[in-house]
């Protein structure tokens, strides 16, 4: 280990800071108080250790929590964009692109190109790992939303067919959890928490 090894981790460390100021729309599990984006990565990641049986094939656990712990990092430069958002792309873009060059770039070569590899793999979702990991990621603001009498679901623009539509990636890395969860949007249906029409 060199100081300047060190010097960089560190700088590294101090940079990820930022990420527990960055704010989610989705809200604590019966709470009035927004999630932040570094507790959303933790729980995740806990998540993804629970629930790994769930998984649709047998997926390095260690890589999948490496993947949700450094995902959202680029919001740091990016901001968060709700998931359901007219105006803005949730979908991973340039802007992401050059916030995970940069504070990737602060670590060590060898360390900022394996978590920048990690994170264009949870991007692309074509893996076991991504697409387990990603089944984690849709899931914990389902959850979030049916234990607040639908939460973010109540916002302008979201109707079921669009809730459907992006929480449908969990049966991709975990068909038996999306079969819960669409369980629990059907039931924000029936309790008239969500909209079921294609109008906004």
């Amino acid at each position: 280990m060199t100081p300047e090894n060190l010097s960089k981790q560190l700088a590294f460390i101090k940079e990820i800071d930022k990420l527990k100021y960055i704010q989610r729309r989705t809200k604590l599990f019966n709470s009035d108080r927004c999630e932040n984006s570094a507790e959303h990565s933790w729980h995740l990641a806990l998540m993804a250790i629970v629930l790994t049986e769930h998984a649709n094939e047998k997926v390095d656990v260690l890589k999948v929590i490496k993947m949700v712990l450094i995902h959202d990092v680029v919001e740091i430069d990016a901001g968060d964009t709700f998931i359901y958002d007219t105006q803005k792309s949730h979908d991973n873009t340039d802007e992401e692109r050059l916030a995970a060059q940069r504070i990737f770039g602060l670590l060590p070569e060898e360390t900022a190109q394996e978590l920048i590899a990690i994170w264009e793999e949870f991007e692309a979702g074509e893996t076991a790992e991504a697409k387990f990991a990603r089944a984690m990621d849709r899931l914990e603001p389902l959850l979030q939303n049916s234990s607040n009498n639908g939460g973010t679901w109540h916002e302008p623009g979201v109707t079921y067919d669009k809730v459907f539509s992006k929480k449908s990636v969990i049966k991709d890395g975990a068909a038996d959890l999306w079969t819960y969860g669409e369980s629990l949007i059907n039931e924000g249906v029936q309790k008239g928490f969500l909209k079921k029409n294609t109008t906004d």
